[in-house]
This record gives structure tokens, sequence and C-alpha cells, in this order.
């Protein structure tokens, strides 16, 4: 059998290889070598021991790939639709993107692009979003702020209330915080949009999200946080967004995504 390496796209066998994932990093351990994987379609970061992965055939890699393209392109043909006779008439919302996974970034800035919304996306590691934010917030000044990456909730954890239980959540945590605080600095309101797979959902809201993830701890998709954020941006500034406008439009629906709802951003220019 082949050697897994890091960059391989896998799939657990334990689990019947029903997730696809990126090899992101190999460890060392006494126990023997444990890999860290990324969620190729879906936002979610897993570890493995390295004996219960296998390489996918390019036959499925490009089906899943495949799929999610045409979703994407199918959103895009729709909205261009839907927005082709009031383009010119309308300013949409500015969109501040910071995403944890390169290739995530890259399709996300093609999808907004697009469909000529006003969104600037960087790939910035979980991490290092709390440190960097405030200083993006003021250098662009965005009315919408998304906040995603990957995240996941540790092997065998059952205690939902418990930060430490999740992988990323206290990050994004962090991030919505320092958000909130230049919101008060400078007499701005932005929507806010955060977390990824299985994040701590509660706690996110309570740090000052208008939007997040996962109520049902679950997985959500790659294009959940976008579709959240093109709503806000594409709906006028007298409107209030709440999930049920959107959770039609999103893969789980309330499970994977909820929130207490925000005013549009977009507004008509009068001739």
């Amino acid at each position: 059998m082949e050697k897994v390496k890091i960059g391989d796209i896998v799939g657990r066998k334990s689990y019947n290889k029903d997730i696809l994932f990126r090899v992101k990093n190999i460890i060392n351990t006494k126990n023997g070598q444990i890999a860290i994987l990324i969620g190729i379609v879906e936002r979610v970061e897993a570890d493995s021991e390295l004996s219960d992965l296998e390489k996918v055939s390019e036959d499925r890699i490009q089906a899943d790939l495949s799929n999610i393209q045409k979703r994407i392109e199918n959103k895009i043909k729709e909205l261009e639709i839907l927005n082709t006779s009031t383009k010119k008439q309308v300013i949409t919302g500015k969109i501040l993107h910071l995403d944890g996974d390169k290739k995530y970034s890259e399709k996300s800035y093609r999808y907004y692009k697009k469909l000529g919304l006003n969104a600037i996306v960087k790939n910035i590691p979980e991490y290092k979003q709390p440190k960097i934010i405030y200083k993006l917030l003021k250098i662009y000044e965005p009315d919408i702020l998304v906040i995603t990456g990957h995240d996941g909730m540790l092997k065998k954890a059952s205690r939902y209330n418990d930060l430490y239980n999740y992988r990323n959540s206290k990050y994004f945590i962090e991030t919505v915080k320092e958000a909130r605080r230049y919101d008060k600095e400078n007499n701005k309101k932005l929507v806010i949009f955060a977390g990824a797979c299985q994040s701590y959902f509660e706690a996110l809201i309570c740090a000052g999200a208008n939007f997040a993830s996962s109520p049902g701890r679950i997985l959500i998709d790659f294009m959940d946080p976008l579709i959240v954020a093109e709503k806000v941006a594409t709906t006028e500034k007298y409107k209030y967004i709440t999930i049920e406008d959107i959770e039609n439009e999103l893969r789980d629906g309330k499970q994977g995504v909820s929130g207490i709802g925000a005013n549009g951003k977009m507004y008509r220019i009068i001739k």
C-alpha cells in the first residue's frame, strides 16, 4: 500500500472514507504517527492514526470537487439572473472574509467576484485571526465580517459547553470579541458570521456574532458562510434578516447555522 504523506487526499477506513481530507501535517508520537486532517468540502479539522488512512481514487476526488463546483455555479447563475436588472442601481455591503484555509480563500474570492460583490478575502490561520482583525477592520472598514476556516470537536468529547473540547472555536470567539471592540471604539455596526464545522455556537453568539455555526455540532458546507454573507450584502438596510430567510439555502439548515439575525447592508442609488 502506498505511504500517505502531507498533501495527499485521503479517507478514514474506520469511517468508510465518508469524508475526504487533505493531510495537513504528520506528527510522530510514542504511540505511532498521527495525521492532522482538513476537509476538502466540509470545514472540519480532525486527526487520525496514519494506519487508518487510505488515499482515495482520482475519480472520487473529482466527483466530490465537481459536485461542489456545480453547486457554486448554479448559485451564481441563480443570483446573476435575480440581480441583472438592479445591479447598476444598488450598492451592496462590503465584505471582509478571513479564512484559515488557503484553497477555500481562493474559491471564496472567485465566488464573490463572480457575483460582483465588494469583498476582500484574506487567508489567515485561525490562531492568528484574533491578533490581526482589529488592524484589518481599520484598513478596510467593511459592513460584513466572515470569520471561518476549520474546526471540530475533539475525539470522544461530549461536553458541548467546554471550550477546550473544540479545536479552533476559541480563536473565532476571540476574533469576534476584537471585532466588537472595533465596533464600539469606531461607532460601527458590523454584521458578523463566525465558525466552521462543529464550532461552539452558543459562545460565538454570546461573543457578539449575528450568525454562527454549528448549533447541531455537525459539519458545515464550504459555501454556508458565503451564502450568509451574500444574503446580508444584497438585502436592503431597512430589512431584517433572520435565519428563516436563509435556512433553505444552507445545506443542513438551522442545524448547521443559526443566529440572532441582522439588518441588510445594501442601499439603492437615488437618481
